[in-house]
This record gives C-alpha cells, sequence and structure tokens, in this order.
C-alpha cells in the first residue's frame, strides 16, 4: 500500500473542557476560544491538499473539522463524520468533574491523578480502572476501545488507497492513547495534547508511525 499521512487534530476547546468535566462520548458545544482555535489551526493546515476528511461524529469534532475544511482553500474533499474516532466512553462518570473523577478511579491505585495514572501504569489501564469502578461497568475498556479504533484505521487504509494527506479530527485521550500505543516511547503522554493542535501520522503496510506530537507552531 501506499503511505497514507494523517495531520491528527484535537477539536478545539468546548465548555466542558472549559469547565474540567469528563467528556467522551457526551458533547458540548465549542466556546469562542474553541472556534478560534479551530480557526487557528486552519491556517497552520491551509498549505495542505487533503484528499479525504474524517472526524469523530461529536458536534465538538464535526464542528473544528468544518472550520477547517472551510478555511482550506487547497481543498475540496470527502467529509465522513464517524463514531469509529469518538472519544473513550466514561459510562457513569460522563460529565462529572474530572479532578474527582480521576481521584475516584486513580487513588485506589495510588495515582490520584489523570497524569499520574498515565505515568505509572499507562492510558490502557486508566480505561480498566474507570470500567472496573463504574456501578454500571459500562465505560470503556481498551480491549473495546481498540476494537472501534482498529475499525477507524482499516477504514482509513481502505478508503486511501492512493495514499495522500488525511484530515483527522478527534480527541484528547484518543490521541494520547495513540500516541502512546505507537509513539514508540519518544512523546510524553503524560502531557495532554492540546485543544487545536495537530499529530502526524503514517500508516504504511508495516503498521502505524507517530511523527510528531501536540504542535502548535508550523505544521509540515
Amino acid at each position: 500500500m501506499k503511505t497514507i499521512t494523517v495531520y491528527l487534530v484535537r477539536h478545539g476547546q468546548t465548555f466542558f473542557n472549559k469547565y474540567n468535566r469528563m467528556q467522551g462520548w457526551s458533547d458540548s458545544p465549542l466556546t469562542e476560544a474553541g472556534i478560534q482555535g479551530a480557526e487557528d489551526a486552519a491556517q497552520r493546515l491551509r498549505h495542505i491538499t487533503f484528499t479525504h476528511a474524517y472526524s469523530s461524529d461529536t458536534t465538538r469534532a464535526m464542528r473544528t473539522c468544518e472550520i477547517i475544511l472551510g478555511k482550506n482553500m487547497n481543498t475540496t474533499v470527502p467529509y465522513h463524520p464517524t463514531p469509529l474516532f469518538r472519544e473513550v466512553f466514561y459510562g457513569y462518570f460522563e460529565g462529572a468533574d474530572s479532578a474527582q473523577t480521576w481521584y475516584q478511579v486513580g487513588a485506589p491505585h495510588g495515582a490520584p491523578t489523570f497524569s499520574k495514572i498515565v505515568a505509572q501504569y499507562g492510558i490502557d489501564a486508566s480505561k480498566q480502572f474507570m470500567h472496573d469502578i463504574d456501578p454500571f461497568h459500562d465505560a470503556e475498556t481498551a480491549p473495546q476501545y481498540w476494537t472501534r479504533i482498529g475499525k477507524g484505521f482499516k477504514m482509513l487504509r481502505q478508503e486511501n488507497v492512493n495514499g495522500d494527506n488525511v484530515l483527522l479530527v478527534s480527541h484528547g485521550t484518543t490521541i494520547r492513547s495513540i500516541v502512546e500505543k505507537f509513539g514508540q516511547g519518544q512523546f510524553d503522554t503524560t502531557v495532554a495534547p492540546r485543544n487545536a493542535s495537530v499529530t502526524k501520522l503514517q500508516l504504511t503496510a508495516e503498521g502505524i508511525t507517530v511523527l510528531y506530537y501536540n504542535r502548535l507552531d508550523k505544521i509540515d
């Protein structure tokens, strides 16, 4: 197969981001800062000619993607919102205060914040810890999550057989999870990707390579 280059963008800031609330499959609109962030990302990406665009099917990701495509004068492309690249599902904890939630999830394991959970156990462990403490056990486990994300990458490969450049707008923990899994330890995933930041991937026959993570400066 030909190499597919993926420009993986985190959506712009939302009200749940501003209020520090858990936002997985739940949704909230972009703030004014979030809209500006998406417009700034569009400017950084304006020199890239995309052949296809994708986003999570959440409002925040779709709005960010639409802003980027609307500002990108080089590109008129098929656009495909999909549930396959949604954020992790937090089950019972959707919409809850983030700091309180991660304390409940991580403190029994000696890691009372999300960053400490990631540093000590890894991001996939955080999914299992949350699933276990969720009274309904609806929070997504790592195997459930990677089955879904794997289907997403399979779709990208099937729909972009000529390679080229793909825009993909997704979410903070999803981007961190991808970078932790495929980044070969080169990137600090205890640091969250900033809203409207760009992470660059390459999909080849051999697998997935992370070229850079969490960039808000000039994009190559």
